[in-house]
């Protein structure tokens, strides 16, 4: 049988490569304004963001050099060098110290903006918890302590996101409202949320809200979190609701996609069609229990496979765990585990489930795994080894399970952030 790692990695990437900033960036840059260019960026691609928006202006445009100005706010191992915007590295998924400074100077640059001055705001992935500005009356550690717990539950990021930004001072539309003197707010994004949703993108800084107060604190009931009471009292209090529309803040703001998981996933599928499989998209959307999705996927593969048919099975999104053990992982290394789990007995299937950004879960390093793979190897290895898939799946421990088959999907950050992108061929 045939090697099929390098055509997944080749699937994989060419996903990435679709929603890089060098790529997709610069054609939706605006003119040079009469007065300064303000760049606040946020994100797994803020720094690579701002290297490429730096390129255009100064560059392509001749900007002078002290009419721009700036902060990218990324995800550690993320940052990359810069000329006149600074580069702050901070935690990711828990926010930490840096993301708090990070936020407090963004908003700080942000209130400069005059008439005249273009508010450019670069958002990809990660900035809701590279972004980190709490409430008055809410500590940092009480908000760590809160995204701690909703990671846990298993809440989808829309849920997550509509907590986060009823308790920020920089979410919400609260950016906007910090620079609303500049001549123009232009927002670019590059989506890794469901349906490209803005106001979910870093927890939509620079776009109204449509979630409320009582949205928040409907969630915090739904999983039974536990919380200080300083966290009820903050998603009590009407001075924290979000930006509505009609906000005075979005009079002079415009928002723009960039790049969307489609796109990506669409560049997946077209680089599997050349290889020659027939294509089963079920689209760049889906959310669910990552072991439950993995079930469903399952059964598509055994059925091609029964069938006789030779196919690529790709689906995009952002899939969730519900933590119970004490392991190590993400969604897409849990998502590989219940596939391992359940086609440990089947032949010619291989697969690969990866986020984009290059790190699934894990505790914020630039060495955290992207995903992992999974194929006749992976199989034979966990035999030989007396792997259970089950019991790791039990502990939450996908990527104990990987390091020990030797199947972790090891990219770095990629610089970009476009969600999910989960492969299966059946041969």
């Amino acid at each position: 049988m045939t090697d099929q790692r390098p055509l997944l990695r080749e699937i994989f990437d060419a996903a990435v490569a679709a929603a890089h900033p060098d790529v997709v960036l610069a054609p939706h840059l605006p003119p040079l304004p009469k007065g300064r260019v303000i760049c606040l960026a946020a994100g797994k691609g803020a720094a690579a963001m701002a290297v490429a928006a730096e390129r255009h202006y100064l560059d392509a445009l001749g900007l002078e050099p002290e009419r721009l100005s700036g902060i990218a706010t990324t995800r550690h191992g993320h940052g990359v060098p810069t000329r006149r915007i600074k580069v702050v590295e901070a935690g990711h998924p828990m926010p930490d110290q840096a993301g708090l400074k990070g936020a407090a100077e963004s908003l700080q640059l942000a209130e400069t903006a005059q008439g005249d001055d273009l508010l450019l705001v670069l958002l990809s992935g990660g900035g809701s918890a590279n972004w980190i500005a709490p409430v008055a009356g809410i500590t940092f550690a009480q908000k760590q302590a809160l995204t701690r717990a909703l990671l846990r539950s298993g809440a989808p990021i829309g849920e997550i996101n509509t907590v986060r930004k009823h308790l920020s001072r920089i979410k919400g539309g609260r950016l906007a409202r910090a620079g609303q003197h500049a001549t123009e707010i232009l927002t670019l994004a590059i989506s890794d949320v469901p349906h490209d949703d803005p106001s979910a993108i870093a927890s939509g800084p620079t776009v109204p809200d449509p979630t409320t107060l009582a949205d928040a604190r409907a969630i915090i009931a739904k999983y039974a979190l536990q919380v200080d009471d300083a966290i009820r009292r903050a998603l009590e209090d009407p001075a924290n609701e979000s930006c509505k529309p009609g906000d005075p803040a979005f009079a002079h703001a415009r928002f723009e996609l960039i790049a969307r998981p489609k796109a990506s996933l669409d560049a997946a599928v077209a680089r599997a069609k050349e290889a020659g499989y027939d294509i089963i998209d079920l689209g760049a959307d889906l959310e669910g229990e990552a072991r439950e999705v993995a079930a469903d996927h399952a059964r598509l593969a055994l059925q091609a496979r029964a069938n006789g048919r030779r196919v690529a099975i790709l689906s995009g999104g952002e899939l969730t765990v519900t933590v119970r053990g004490n392991g190590r992982g993400g969604p897409n290394q849990e998502y590989a585990l219940a596939l391992a789990d359940l086609l440990k007995d089947t032949a010619g299937v291989a697969a690969l489930a990866g986020d984009t950004d290059g790190a699934d879960g894990g505790g914020g390093s630039a060495s955290d795994p992207a995903g992992a793979l999974i194929d006749a190897a992976t199989f034979a290895k966990m035999k030989s080894l007396g792997l259970s898939p089950r019991a790791y799946l039990d502990d939450n421990d996908a990527t104990g399970f990987f390091a020990a088959t030797g199947d972790l999907l090891q990219t770095g950050p990629t610089l970009t952030n476009v969600n999910d992108v989960r492969v299966i061929l059946v041969e």
